[in-house]
């Protein structure tokens, strides 16, 4: 299978993890970080459920590979997202050295991968993190018109 199918593959169960917040009245954002083709964690957004604003998808999915692995840093492994990662979510990739993000909508109002600002190009930070936008970016991005349509 080739990286694009791979990268298919993992963004239609990312994509499942953000139809799963959108049923929890969450934006719906999903996260599913995979190594050597197995998933690690999965999570999707829950900042008003938990009454947290760091429980984005991403975060909430590094927090449990970091648990299971026992290990804060999770290197070798690829963090599908359907939207662009914000600075906390791209600082904590960052640090968890994440060899590869994906992501699937762009965001122009918060997105830390290119958008707004770049942290993954910073070559001043002692770790790079290759980064993939775009990828069904189309699927993704209507979650969140339908969700922000059905709010108004």
């Amino acid at each position: 299978m080739t990286q694009a199918e791979l990268d298919h593959q993992f963004m239609l169960l990312t994509i499942e993890q953000a139809q799963l917040a959108a049923q929890s009245g969450e934006i719906p954002v999903g996260a599913v970080l995979v190594r050597d083709g197995q998933v690690i964690s999965k999570a999707f957004n829950k900042s008003i459920a938990n009454h947290d604003p760091s429980a984005h998808a991403e975060m909430l999915a590094l927090r449990e590979a970091a648990r299971l692995e026992e290990n804060y840093r999770i290197p070798g492994s690829t963090l599908y997202v359907t939207l662009e990662p914000c600075a906390m979510c791209s600082g904590a990739m960052l640090h968890a050295r994440i060899s590869r993000v994906v992501f699937g909508a762009s965001d122009p109002k918060t997105g830390a991968a290119g958008s707004v600002l770049d942290l993954f190009a910073s070559k001043q930070i002692n770790h790079q993190t290759s980064v993939e936008g775009g990828v069904m970016g189309e699927e993704c991005g209507q979650l969140l018109r339908d969700f922000f349509r059905e709010r108004r």
